[in-house]
C-alpha cells in the first residue's frame, strides 16, 4: 500500500522532469537554428553600425590606422554646411514625391489589373521590368533616349535637358527616372495584397449596390492597409538612402542643386577622403530610417490592440 502511494507521488514528478528535459532540448535546437542568422546579423549589421558610430566622432582619411577622436566636430561642420541643408531638403522633396506619385499610380494600376483576368501576368512582367533592370541600364536609357539634347525626346521638343537645370529641375529629372523604375514594383505588391481580399466581402458589397470606388474604399482599402503602411515605411527608408540614380544622372550637380545625403556622404568619403564626416552623414541618414521603423511598429501595435 505504502509502495503504491510512493509510486503515485513519483510518477507525476517524473513526467514533469521529462517534459522539462524535452522542452530544454527543443529550445536548444531552436537556438542552434537561429544562431547562424544571428551571427550573420551581428557581423554584417551590428558591428559595422558600431564602427560607423565611433568613426562619426573621429577624423580618418580612410588610409592606415591614424584615427583621431575629435568629438562632435564632424556634426558641427556638417550642420553649418549649406550643402547639407540643400541635400536634406532634396531628400525631403524626394520623400514627398515617392509617397504620392508612385503609390497613386501603383494603386490605380493594380485596381485596373484586378478586374482584368486575361494577360494580367503579362502586364505585371512588363511593369516590373524596369525594377529588375540595373540602375545603370535605366539611367543610360533615359540619358540617351529622353534627356539627350542631341537626338533625345527633349532635343526633338527643342527644350534644354533638365539634367543641367540648377533651379531644381535636375533633382526632379533624376526622381522621374527612379519613380519610373519603382512604380511597377508597387503595382505588383498592391495587386498581390488586393487579391488576398476575401471574395465574399467584395461580392456582398456589390450586391448591396456599392460602386467601384465604394468597393475599393470600404473593402479593398482596409484589407491592404497593412501593406500600404509597410510600403510607406519602406519608401521613407529608401528615400533617405537615395543615391544611385542621382549619382548616375547628375552626380549631385549642377552646383549641388540635386545633391542628396547619399551623394553628399559619397563625396566626403571618396572625393575629399573625410570618412569621419561621411560616417556622420550616414548616421544622420540612419536616424530617419530608424524613426520610420519606430513609427511603423507603433502603428502596427496600435492596430493589433483595437
Amino acid at each position: 500500500m505504502l509502495t503504491e502511494m510512493v509510486r503515485q507521488d513519483v510518477q507525476p514528478q517524473v513526467v514533469v522532469a521529462r517534459r522539462g528535459s524535452l522542452q530544454r532540448r527543443r529550445n536548444a535546437v531552436n537556438y542552434l537554428l537561429v544562431a547562424p542568422a544571428l551571427v550573420l546579423s551581428i557581423v554584417i549589421v551590428v558591428i559595422p553600425g558600431i564602427l560607423t558610430l565611433l568613426l562619426s566622432f573621429s577624423d580618418w582619411s580612410g588610409i592606415g590606422l591614424d584615427i583621431k577622436f575629435i568629438g562632435v566636430q564632424n556634426f558641427q561642420s556638417i550642420l553649418a554646411d549649406p550643402v547639407f541643408a540643400t541635400s536634406l531638403t532634396n531628400n525631403l522633396k524626394w520623400l514627398v514625391l515617392f509617397l504620392t506619385l508612385p503609390a497613386i499610380i501603383g494603386l490605380v494600376t493594380a485596381s485596373l489589373l484586378l478586374t482584368r483576368k486575361r494577360m494580367r501576368t503579362f502586364y505585371q512582367v512588363i511593369y516590373l521590368m524596369p525594377y529588375v533592370l540595373a540602375p545603370v541600364v535605366n539611367a543610360l536609357i533615359w540619358m540617351n533616349i529622353i534627356y539627350n539634347p542631341n537626338g533625345g525626346v527633349v532635343g526633338a521638343l527643342g527644350i534644354p535637358s533638365p539634367l543641367g537645370d540648377t533651379n531644381g529641375g535636375a533633382l526632379y529629372a533624376a526622381a522621374a527616372v527612379d519613380m519610373w523604375h519603382y512604380w511597377g514594383f508597387l503595382t505588383v505588391v498592391y495587386l498581390g495584397a488586393m487579391r488576398q481580399t476575401p471574395i465574399d466581402q467584395v461580392e456582398a458589397a456589390i450586391v448591396d449596390g456599392a460602386n467601384g470606388w465604394k468597393v475599393f474604399r470600404h473593402v479593398y482599402f482596409p484589407s491592404i492597409r497593412p501593406t500600404l503602411l509597410l510600403m510607406g515605411v519602406m519608401t521613407v527608408i529608401f528615400s533617405f538612402l537615395a543615391f544611385d540614380y542621382v549619382y548616375l544622372l547628375t552626380q549631385g550637380g549642377p552646383a549641388h542643386s540635386s545633391e542628396v545625403m547619399g551623394t553628399y556622404a559619397y563625396a566626403f568619403a571618396f572625393s575629399s577622403f573625410e570618412f569621419g564626416k561621411a560616417a556622420a552623414v550616414g548616421l544622420i541618414m540612419s536616424i530617419f530610417g530608424l524613426l520610420a521603423s519606430c513609427l511603423y511598429t507603433w502603428i502596427s501595435r496600435r492596430d493589433l490592440t483595437r
